[in-house]
């Protein structure tokens, strides 16, 4: 077990005067410091070697560990385990390597402010993150608190706010909490500021207001055909959600999406579980580019894209939790490269609407045994002057896990 060399102290709006016992002495002792220039104009003197952020980060994490047994200091805003500092530095040292001292969090403060109970609210970061991370949080009546990148997000989620129906969500900016300069400034969404009157360091917090025309995307799996930008291969409404369901979404799990045409299935899998991940899987030129624009106007912006034919764009990809397989049921070689890449106790589900698909998912079902469940829908059509439902094709699907 290694002596924590690393303190990880979180900075308030006072500076110096925010800190405890502790994170003074931490400061005084520290032989390196590492921060932004901001925390480095907070504290004035200090005794240690300053070092500021560099962009990107990676390289000073290197340089980090080379003062390993060194005390050092990493300074931050806030709670550096809330949205901060802390994951990138867990990703390169061990935990028994550090010790953190937090201050309150820009969330804690701005719910505070507003009188918010924290649990009721939703949270997300937007610093050095895209804005439409705020698309699957936008709901009638949520509260939303997010850090933001700079001034120009305020107008950014403002607009993304109008464009889905909610111009009339109320925004309250929370700028320098704590500190002497303190400020709070609200406004309705489609009365944005066009010249933003605010510090690039900010909280923005979000009341949704949904307007007549307000489009409503759940975050539970079977958003409408119309959500999705395509060019009709599409995973249907209703069997989405079926096959959503079949793969069990959860935080922390990798999906492969093989054939992900649109990318339908992959982004409901994301939007379902918080802190998931998926790998779309697609070959056409055009329908890359349509995923792309799916995953930004729904909000996973950090789906992955791999072009290629499969199974030879699989390799080198890291191993799947869960593998959903769309198109290319019927290529015999996709299932033997996906099937031992799955982790144990992983979902594998595949849907077919063609005789010779079906016959291949009989097939595997017999020989890896699962479930194979035929899924047939209808919608109501007009016919003539009375009405009836249509059958839309029968969708056979076969979901089997992988022994643990």
């Amino acid at each position: 077990m290694s002596t924590p060399w690393i303190t990880v102290v979180g900075l308030g709006e006072d500076g110096r005067d925010s800190l405890g016992a502790k994170a003074s002495a931490a400061i005084d002792a520290a032989v390196h410091l590492v921060g932004a220039e901001r925390h480095f104009a907070m504290l004035g003197n200090v005794n240690g070697e300053s070092h500021a952020w560099p962009t990107p980060l990676g390289a000073i994490f290197e340089e980090i560990a080379r003062w390993r047994g060194t005390p050092t200091v990493i300074l931050a805003t806030g709670d550096p385990m809330m949205f901060g500092i802390g994951k990138a530095l867990l990703d390169h040292f061990a935990p028994d390597e550090m010790t953190v001292l937090p201050q309150l969090s820009a969330f804690t403060l701005a719910a505070a402010r507003l009188k918010w109970p924290l649990q009721h609210v939703d949270t997300v970061s937007l610093h050095g993150r895209p804005s439409c991370l705020i698309e699957p949080l936008i709901a009638p009546d949520n509260r939303i608190i997010a850090l933001t990148n700079d001034r120009t997000t305020i107008a950014e989620v403002a607009q993304r706010l109008s464009r889905r129906g909610f111009a009339a969500s109320r925004l309250i900016v929370l700028e320098h909490m704590d500190g002497k300069a303190e400020r709070v400034t609200g406004f309705i969404a489609e009365d944005a500021p066009l010249q933003q009157p605010f510090a690039d360091f900010q909280t923005l917090a979000i009341e949704c207001r949904a307007g007549p025309e307000a489009v409503i995307l759940p975050r539970i799996p079977g958003l409408p055909d119309s959500a999705f930008c395509h060019d009709g291969q599409l995973t249907k409404r209703e069997v989405r959600a079926a096959t959503i369901a079949s793969l069990m979404p959860s935080p922390h799990r990798l999906l492969w999406d093989i054939g992900a045409g649109s990318g339908s299935i992959a982004i409901e899998w994301m939007r379902a579980a918080p802190n998931s991940s998926a790998i779309a899987f697609e070959q056409a030129p055009e329908r890359l580019a349509m995923i792309s624009a799916n995953a930004e106007a729904l909000g996973t912006p950090s789906l992955s894209i791999v072009p290629g034919t499969a199974p030879a764009s699989l390799a080198g990809q890291p191993s799947p939790d869960a593998v959903f397989i769309g198109g290319g049921v019927c290529d015999e070689a996709i299932f033997p490269a996906a099937w031992p890449r799955l982790t144990p106790g992983g979902m594998l589900v595949a849907n077919t609407v063609t005789l010779e698909g079906n016959a291949r998912l009989a097939a595997l079902q017999q020989s890896h045994g699962g479930d194979l469940v035929g899924i047939d829908i209808a919608y109501l059509e007009q016919l003539g002057s009375r009405r009836g439902l249509r059958p839309r094709m029968p969708v056979l699907q076969w979901r089997v896990q992988k022994p643990w």
